[in-house]
């Protein structure tokens, strides 16, 4: 059985970005050779519109450019994804980096003046606190190759 990957629903090119647009990331296309992907895009599972006013974390709250509070939104869509990844047994998540839900490692810093801080955005924070391994796309090939890997019986 191949693996099961969730992916941020935008690097597979979904037009689900905040201002309406995708990030297809190439490296997909040879994933999707060796996985079943799992797109997801919590945002909008959690109700977010799109495209929607471009969002930041600040500590525990998510906000908008305009300081609305969207917390709950990204929360509900951080249990939605979690429960995809639990229904289909994906142990992996590909997530968009520094976005205020998919985010890991780095996030904006609430600013809106694209200075990054370190951190997880929600839906990386709830699928790493229930064991999913993450991976942001820079890391795409890394992943590839270690799957490679694991399918030739090196691992």
């Amino acid at each position: 059985m191949r693996p099961r990957i969730l992916v941020s629903a935008c690097l597979l090119g979904a037009r689900c970005r905040y201002d309406g647009g995708g990030n297809a990331i190439p490296e997909l296309a040879e994933l999707m050779q060796r996985c079943e992907l799992i797109p997801a895009c919590p945002e909008q599972l959690g109700g977010l519109p799109t495209p929607r006013a471009p969002s930041e974390r600040v500590g525990e709250r998510i906000l908008t450019r305009d300081g609305a509070d969207v917390t709950a939104a990204f929360l509900r869509g951080a249990a939605e994804a979690c429960a995809l990844a639990e229904r289909f047994g994906a142990r992996i998540a590909l997530l968009k980096e520094r976005s205020p839900s998919c985010g890991c490692g780095s996030i904006y810093d609430g600013s809106f003046r694209g200075r990054l801080i370190p951190g997880d955005g929600a839906t990386a924070e709830a699928l790493r606190a229930r064991g999913v391994e993450i991976y942001g796309e820079s890391r795409a090939r890394e992943l590839i190759e270690r799957l490679g890997r694991e399918c030739d019986g090196d691992i």
